[in-house]
């Protein structure tokens, strides 16, 4: 489809467009005049992972092209707890952990949309809190019936799946409504954007307006995005991918994305870079070993969107030196251990991998070194009692798991 509005063909080109409301309207009114859209985000961990991306980059695109781009923080509604997607109710966090959530996720947002100039970020503790309960109910509780919230997959799905759904979760639905009504009452916000499990929120969102503002608004749900194996994106076998360095390091950031699948890259290069389409294309063309080479600059611009230019400087180089010139990086995770823990085996390659934090359990850690995914400088470990000692009179010691990440022991 051709769009009019710079805005809608730069997302469309790029695969962000999976739903809409009315945006044939939306192009006429983009292409004429600077709007104001929104993205909530629900403040459940200290930081965002790679599943924000597409959100986070959408916002980034429409403060490109000029218009508002409004990052809303869910300090009230995380209170409660969002269903969509889910299977089970979330853990409901208190106001101060949202609050030090918020604290911590907020410098992310500047990564993505220029809060010095035109774009906003929001939170919608701000007029949540102040709600009568009864006023609300009686205005804005009639507008949106039970008959139809059960027809959104968000909650048909639970229900079919026989898990429960608590009154607490239902009126999540009716304050994200109540959220977009808000920001068009009060920031002349017209489009909210969102992931397609919030499609129904945002359906509800687009009525209240109509119905109570008079006014039209419109939503663009992006797609689901998933691995070429179909995992959701951002949760991996060793936890999730976080957009915080204090997180996960530039280089296991890196090199998360320099290597996935074959199949991903050309899709990752759409929707998480900033390159030129023309680019994206010739790189989309390579075959075979010289995907490598996508997947090296993948893992570059993403790192220097997420993180920063030198971040991505310095991550590049540690991977450079440590898988291509061998050399060891300094920068790379490292521990220090006296010999003599070595020696008399109080301290094996077990602790060693656990306190680098290269593998989340213990016994994960006995699987890969019995199935070969362990490396100590460059050779197989295949020792049955976990032991050091043979190379306790070393300085160091290069522990490589898998392709994906190494650190060093230091001896002293």
């Amino acid at each position: 489809m051709n769009f009019k509005s710079e805005f809608l063909n730069e997302i469309e080109q790029r695969g962000f467009i999976y739903q809409n409301i009315d945006i044939e309207n939306l192009d006429s009114i983009l292409s004429k005049n600077k709007i104001s859209g929104y993205i909530g985000f629900d403040i459940t961990g200290d930081s965002l992972h790679i599943g924000s991306l597409t959100q986070l980059m959408l916002l980034h695109w429409l403060d490109f092209y000029g218009h508002q781009s409004i990052a809303l923080i869910g300090g009230g509604t995380t209170l409660i707890g969002d269903p969509s997607g889910k299977d089970e109710t979330r853990k409901i966090l208190s106001k101060s952990e949202i609050d030090t959530n918020i604290n911590n996720i907020e410098r992310t947002f500047s990564k993505f949309i220029n809060l010095k100039k035109n774009s906003l970020i929001i939170n919608n503790y701000d007029w949540l809190s102040n709600l009568n309960y009864i006023d609300f109910l009686r205005e804005f509780g009639s507008k949106i019936t039970l008959n139809r919230m059960l027809t959104f997959d968000s909650i048909k799905n639970r229900l079919d799946r026989e898990q429960p759904l608590t009154i607490l979760e239902f009126n999540y639905m009716l304050l994200q409504a109540y959220d977009y009504y808000y920001l068009n009452k009060n920031y002349n916000c017209i489009l909210q954007m969102g992931g397609s499990d919030q499609w129904g929120n945002i359906i509800s969102g687009v009525d209240l307006i109509r119905r109570i503002n008079k006014q039209d608004a419109f939503g663009i749900t992006s797609p689901l995005i998933t691995n070429s194996d179909g995992a959701k994106m951002g949760k991996t076998a060793d936890g999730a991918i976080w957009l915080n360095k204090e997180k996960i390091s530039n280089l296991n950031f890196y090199q998360f994305w320099r290597n996935v699948n074959d199949n991903d890259v050309s899709k990752f290069l759409y929707l998480f870079t900033k390159l030129p389409l023309k680019e994206i294309k010739k790189l989309s063309m390579l075959k075979d070993q010289e995907v490598n080479e996508a997947k090296k600059i993948l893992a570059y611009e993403v790192t220097k969107i997420v993180r920063s230019k030198e971040d991505a400087d310095e991550a590049m180089e540690v991977a450079n030196n440590t898988f291509n010139s061998k050399i060891i990086d300094d920068r790379l995770p490292n521990i220090s251990q006296d010999k003599s823990n070595l020696k008399n085996n109080t301290f094996t390659i077990l602790d060693a991998i656990e306190k680098l934090d290269l593998v989340k359990s213990r016994s994960e850690i006995k699987r890969l070194i019995k199935s070969d995914g362990v490396k100590l400088n460059d050779k197989l470990y295949k020792k049955n009692d976990f032991s050091l000692k043979d190379y306790s009179e070393l300085n160091q010691i290069k522990i490589a798991i898998g392709k994906k990440k190494i650190g060093i022991l230091k001896i002293f």
